[in-house]
């Protein structure tokens, strides 16, 4: 928030009386008395005098010479004090001191310094001695004594003098203004600010205040005026106080009264090991072990136990070591009988045991599941059609979050609560439409000269030429006076506008240097000439030049002599409303910003009218079009709208990919051996089916969280179905393609045939299923809401996808093989095929390529060496780059590529000049009436360094490394210099007929001053802090009083209980420019960390309050201080999630569960890899991906796991091959390749989110899932595997024993492995 200030900017030189044009005797005075005014500058001038000084005896005169030049008041040596002053001239003397010592007060040395500078000069008795008359003229409306009057003088200033005055002066603070006093008074910023140039301007008549010219020398002697000496007064400096009943300077004011600072820390150096990067190292060291011990340990296997590299080698060893093949009598190999065959029941182990036994209770539960439902499908589908229409009908309930705050922060969070206590306490951040203008086609500098004298010329860039300035302000004024319609109510900017001063001054607040003109053609038009009338003394750029220099002020130094106050009576500070400028060289800016600030309400129904006009502003700027200059705008809705309208435009890009997937699932779920089978074989009605499964579960996911109430976001709807289908597709296949490969044995019908199949495949699915959903909803215990929300939403959908494709799906699959076995069309089934022959199952062509040749590629001696070299390469490699990763989210990604902002974003990121503001909020409860109380917030003299307003000082000294450019305003200081009694007027005043507040701009005798019961070293007594605060708050800055405290204090200060207490208040200031991610997350990081220190320092923790800071942006960067805490946090409770259910749902398998874990660790560290190659940064959005990551990575692995797992093969190489060959193909075709269709359609987004964090992570989670699934982890099973379960072998063995008929005896075997009571294992058969 720009808060507007008011700083009244009066530059005093004190009348002075001289002598005539020659030297008045040594000791003497040379003027006295006033007489008319200056021709010139419109003011009162001194009469010439030479003679002696004159006592002074009027009361009131002597009063204030004792107050204000107490040095000179101390000589007089008990009688009527001698001066060459009048009382006119005292009068005079202080009532232009009184806006210096509101200005300079804050320093009690340095006001007193500044004001014995014009004692002495306008009254001391001997000040011949140092001032020279120039010139004189005459006064033709002066009395006959009293015709000559001083036109210039000089006056020679001791260095020691000069130098001490400006040291205790330079670093005085303006609070309601965050710069100090000197960038007024000097006619220079205070960082070019110097003796000789401050006296230069203060005496000069250019500054529109100085009656005549005054030429200061600074010098001890001078060869010019050898009878002069130089002025040489006592100094006090800044850290010493006045008197025993004055406070030296505060540290804020006053640079000796700080203690050294403590240097900032260093920049954290990268860590290195060796001179080289310490992740590279480790990761480097551990790829290099890992080679070497694995290669040492591939070349001995193969040596010592293959003694060949092929993998048929003859001493190839079972799990037990005993070997699998011999030579014959022919010298032939042959396979040996295997180990297990002898297995007894005393060999088989607890958890082998309790292994079958999961497996028994899963495979009979599913088997019985599927005979039912394809016994009776049509009470299936009525069942379920009746859940899913009641589930699916709370979507009338659905409620979208949109709100950006909403969406990343969480309502417990420490940002969001903060946030939320800030505008219920004072008002919310405004609502900003902003311009950024720059000159097109006319590049050629604007030629400047200088008032004369002088020759030179200074050149100002082309948005300087004032016919383009013209062009800009008829813009500016277009849009002032743009209207709306809402409903029946018409809507102006005036209705909506921040207005700071009103009602004195009832005009919107638009920062734009076209303010300095107050907006008007005839202000920019406006010159004047010199003397001679030929060249131009002042201009529009002379203007602007002093403007950018003293924003507040109200009258410049130019022969102009306009204001700079804008129409709402505010300054506009030239960082605010200019951009890409060097340093404070103004004059050198390429670009205009022109900001309307428009009131926000928390009530979001409140800011109606306000998105009305916005909406209009936007309409008109886009149709705007001027060759001239280039606009980059946005408008506080303008992000929402775009997101909105990105949002929309997604929807096709995301149709078209859902309906590649869908087809591609149709097509290829038959198996078509003849083209005259086509319309038979085909299962185009399945694929619809699963397809239309994944949108129902969604549907039945966003209905049931809309009946609970939870609020959904928009990457629910892009992201859920991709995750549902990934799931949904890979179950759809392995079911389907199970059905397609097996042969229903003799005593079978078609019912019980899938009840078998579906007792296979079930509990597979149910694994990932499970696995994935528990997953999912343990990873909703995180604060983030994007991730909470995405999380619950997925669990849900992913639950009802697997009830419904082992209901619904299963009774179609049966309905689906009848229709198929008796030659019925496809999508048809009224149609069927004549002459059919019945077809006899075969292997599919993917199935056959996998289970024939990639198997047994892959499973090659010399091909799994390098599948885990590169692999575990690879897995390093990218474990040393996820530390790299960026952390944050580019606001120019979530714009389409079309979008206006994106043009803003640039222009803000060139252009941009002043860092957002920041507040410092004390929390309600601190009392601010005791001088305790005030020590702990106040800035100003008799303040402790390491109060509030004290460390943010000392924080805005190392703005590098705090983030913090400035001091901060402060209403409690100002707030003292405004009850200051001794004004003239003095600024608290009031109607002692009605005790109502009276302006210090109001002449009325009725107003008297405030009646402070004391006001002891600049502070009221704890009695009279309260009564007069609001007036105080309520007060507009004006010439008289410049420390009004309305503009920047009056949302500032809680008052409660009937104005008798302070409640919560802020101390505003502004951050460093901001523009990259880091800028702004060190940023929110210093300022909690100042706040801490102040609340730890002043013991606020005891009160009970706080301090606390507040920007416009933390809540939105709040999340980046933990994400990566937060991503560690929620991808392992994903994985343990994993790592349980698949512990379970696999019979206790311990190998197994960790060789899921380790694959999808190894997926998972890809990602981040490629997140750093990619230039894809970690947020809430690549969190939601990382999370989804997981789950797909189940399906890519879970499937091979478990059928490694049921696998009776002797050999791990054989279980490995076995359970590829079993399920690759279906994760291949299910996942892998629906995907890719599905995935390349995002790469032609408009959106850039889409492009980076859906393209680029959903390729790199199909890539790297299906290349860890289908290549990594067979291999690493060959390697490293569960062992055999010997209860499954053992049951193999039994079941060929007693043929396909002994189902009685199987059946008792199998519970006999149960009950501990026989030798018979369990009943399993491995997938076929």
């Amino acid at each position: 928030m720009y808060s507007p200030l008011t700083k009244i900017v009066i530059i005093v030189t004190i009348l002075s009386t001289f002598s005539i044009n020659v030297f008045a005797e040594e000791g003497h005075c040379v003027w006295y008395d006033t007489c008319g005014t200056d021709t010139d500058t419109k003011k009162a001038i001194n009469c010439a005098y030479n003679g002696t000084a004159k006592p002074l005896e009027d009361e009131e005169a002597v009063n204030i010479y004792r107050d204000y030049c107490p040095d000179l008041y101390a000589m007089r040596n008990g009688s009527a004090p001698m001066t060459c002053c009048s009382a006119d001239q005292l009068k005079i003397l202080q009532s232009n001191m009184d806006v210096p010592k509101q200005m300079l007060s804050r320093c009690p040395s340095c006001f007193h310094n500044f004001v014995n500078l014009y004692c002495y000069f306008t009254c001391a008795p001997d000040h011949s001695r140092f001032l020279r008359i120039n010139t004189t003229e005459t006064n033709p409306i002066s009395t006959a004594k009293k015709t000559v009057a001083v036109k210039s003088v000089d006056c020679l200033v001791s260095p020691s003098f000069a130098n001490g005055m400006f040291n205790s002066c330079k670093n005085v603070q303006m609070p309601s203004a965050n710069e100090r006093a000197l960038g007024i008074l000097c006619g220079h910023s205070a960082d070019q600010c110097t003796p000789q140039n401050w006296l230069d301007y203060m005496g000069g008549t250019a500054n529109g205040q100085t009656p005549f010219q005054i030429n200061f020398h600074l010098g001890n002697s001078s060869k010019v005026f050898p009878k002069l000496e130089p002025l040489s007064a006592k100094i006090i400096p800044c850290s010493q106080a006045l008197t025993n009943d004055t406070n030296p300077c505060s540290c804020q004011d006053c640079a000796d009264m700080c203690t050294p600072a403590i240097p900032p820390p260093p920049p954290a150096k990268p860590w290195k090991i060796l001179h080289i990067d310490g992740y590279c190292f480790i990761m480097g060291a551990i790829f290099i072990f890992f080679t070497a011990f694995f290669g040492v340990y591939a070349i001995c296997y193969n040596i010592i136990v293959q003694d060949s590299l092929s993998l048929d080698g003859i001493d190839e060893e079972d799990d037990e070591g005993n070997p699998i093949y011999r030579i014959d009598d022919q010298g032939k190999k042959k396979r040996r009988k295997n180990s297990f065959s002898s297995i007894r029941k005393d060999q088989l182990g607890i958890t082998e045991k309790l292994g079958a036994r999961m497996e028994m209770m899963f495979e009979k539960a599913f088997s019985r599941w599927g005979t039912m439902c394809a016994r009776h499908p049509y009470i299936v589908f009525g069942i379920s059609a009746v859940i899913i229409v009641i589930l699916v009908a709370g979507i009338a309930l659905f409620q979208v979050t949109t709100s950006p705050v909403k969406l990343w922060s969480s309502p417990d969070s420490r940002a969001r609560q903060e946030k939320d206590y800030f505008d219920n306490h004072f008002v919310p951040f405004y609502r900003t439409q902003q311009l950024i203008i720059t000159r097109t086609g006319n590049h050629s500098k604007v030629a400047h000269r200088f008032p004369p004298p002088s020759t030179e010329y200074e050149y100002f860039p082309a948005i300087f030429d004032k016919e383009f300035l013209h062009q800009v302000l008829r813009l500016q004024n277009t849009v002032e006076h743009l209207t709306t319609k809402l409903g029946n109510d018409t809507v102006s900017l005036q209705d909506i506008c921040f207005q700071p001063m009103a009602p004195a001054y009832p005009n919107c607040t638009i920062q734009s240097i076209l303010q300095y003109y107050q907006d008007s053609h005839e202000m920019l038009d406006k010159t004047v000439m010199d003397s001679s009338g030929f060249f131009v003394a002042a201009d529009y750029l002379d203007h602007f030049l002093y403007c950018v220099r003293a924003p507040a002020s109200l009258n410049d130094t130019t022969k102009l002599h306009t204001s700079c106050l804008g129409t709402d009576g505010a300054p506009t500070f030239p960082w605010v409303a200019l951009g890409g400028f060097d340093g404070d060289n103004y004059h050198n800016a390429t670009a205009l910003v022109i900001t309307f600030l428009v009131n926000n309400h928390v009530n979001e129904a409140d800011n109606a009218k306000a998105e009305a006009w916005e909406a209009e502003y936007i309409k008109f700027i886009k149709g705007f079009s001027n060759p001239n200059m280039s606009i980059a705008f946005s408008s506080e809705r303008s992000i929402q709208d775009e997101l909105d309208r990105e949002s929309s435009s997604d929807i096709k890009t995301i149709l078209i990919s859902y309906l590649i997937m869908f087809a591609y699932i149709s097509l290829t779920l038959g198996k078509i051996n003849t083209c005259a089978r086509f319309f038979v074989d085909s299962k185009i009605t399945m694929g619809l089916a699963g397809v239309l499964i994944v949108l129902l579960s969604v549907g039945c996911s966003l209905g049931f969280f809309s009946y609970v109430g939870q609020p959904a976001t928009l990457i629910i709807i892009e992201v859920v179905p991709f995750l549902v289908l990934a799931v949904g597709v890979d179950n759809i296949f392995i079911l389907v393609q199970a059905y397609q490969r097996d042969q229903r044995q003799a005593s079978e019908d078609l019912e019980q045939q899938i009840g078998r199949i579906v007792g296979k495949v079930g509990p597979s699915m149910m694994l990932t299923s499970f696995s994935e959903s528990i997953a999912f909803f343990l990873g909703a215990l995180t604060d983030m809401p994007a991730v909470k929300i995405f999380s619950l939403y997925a669990a849900m959908a992913v639950f009802f996808d697997f009830l419904l494709q082992i209901t619904c799906l299963v009774a179609l699959m049966c309905l689906d093989a009848k229709r198929q076995e008796k030659n019925h069309f496809d999508c048809c089934c009224c149609v069927k095929m004549r002459n059919a022959e019945k077809e006899e199952k075969r292997e599919g062509l993917l199935y056959t390529f996998v289970k024939d040749y990639y198997s047994h590629f892959i499973m090659k001696e010399w091909v799994r060496p390098i599948v885990m070299i590169v692999f575990v390469g690879w897995f390093c490699a990218s474990c040393a780059m996820a530390p790299r990763i960026e952390i944050g989210l580019d606001q120019k990604l979530s714009m389409p590529e079309d979008s206006y902002v994106l043009d803003y974003f640039g222009n803000l990121s060139a252009y941009l000049s002043v860092g957002p503001p920041v507040y410092f909020v004390v929390k309600s409860g601190h009392n601010y009436t005791t001088t305790a109380g005030q020590n702990d917030i106040c800035g100003g003299n008799g303040c402790p360094e390491n109060s509030v307003l004290g460390q943010i000082f000392k924080a805005a000294q190392q703005a590098n490394y705090t983030r913090i450019a400035h001091p901060a305003s402060s209403w409690l200081d100002d707030y003292f210099s405004w009850l200051t009694p001794d004004g003239n007027p003095p600024c608290c005043r009031y109607y002692n007929e009605t005790d109502t507040f009276c302006k210090a701009t109001i002449v009325n005798d009725s107003c008297v001053k405030c009646n402070l019961t004391n006001f002891a070293k600049g502070r009221p007594s704890e009695e009279d802090f309260m009564p007069f605060l609001p007036w105080y708050l309520e007060d507009i800055p004006e010439v008289k009083c410049s420390k009004g405290g309305h503009p920047a204090y009056g949302s500032a200060v809680q008052l409660l209980n009937k104005n008798t207490t302070v409640g919560a208040t802020y101390f505003m200031t502004y951050h460093t420019i901001l523009k990259t991610n880091n800028d702004y997350i060190s940023a929110l990081k210093m300022a909690r960390e100042i706040a801490s220190n102040i609340t730890r320092d002043q013991n606020f923790t005891e009160e009970g309050i706080s301090v606390f800071p507040y920007s416009i942006f933390y809540v939105y960067y709040e999340q980046y201080l933990t994400i990566v805490h937060d991503t560690i946090k929620n991808l392992s409770i994903c994985v343990g999630a994993i790592f349980l259910v698949t512990f379970v749902l696999l019979g206790f398998e311990l190998y197994s569960a960790i060789m899921v874990v380790i694959t999808i660790a190894f997926i998972l560290a890809d990602m981040l890899g490629l997140m750093y190659l990619w230039d894809i940064s970690l947020n809430a959005v690549s969190l939601v991906n990382l999370v989804m990551t997981v789950g797909i990575a189940v399906e890519f692995c879970s499937h091979i796991v478990r059928a490694f797992t049921v696998s009776t093969m002797p050999t791990r190489k054989e279980r490995a091959k076995h359970a590829l060959a079993q399920m690759g193909s279906s994760v291949l075709s299910g996942i892998t390749l629906t995907k890719l269709g599905g995935i390349i359609v995002l790469a032609f987004s408009k959106s850039q989110l889409f492009q980076v964090f859906y393209f680029r992570m959903y390729l790199g989670i199909v890539v790297f899932g299906a290349a860890h699934g289908l290549i990594f982890l067979p291999v690493l099973l060959s390697y490293v595997g569960p062992p055999m379960n010997k209860a499954k072998v053992y049951y193999n063995r039994i079941e060929a024993m007693q043929g396909a008929d002994s189902n009685i005896n199987r059946n008792i075997e199998r519970r006999s492995i149960m009950s501990d009571q026989d030798d018979n294992p369990p009943s399993y058969d491995s997938l076929h």
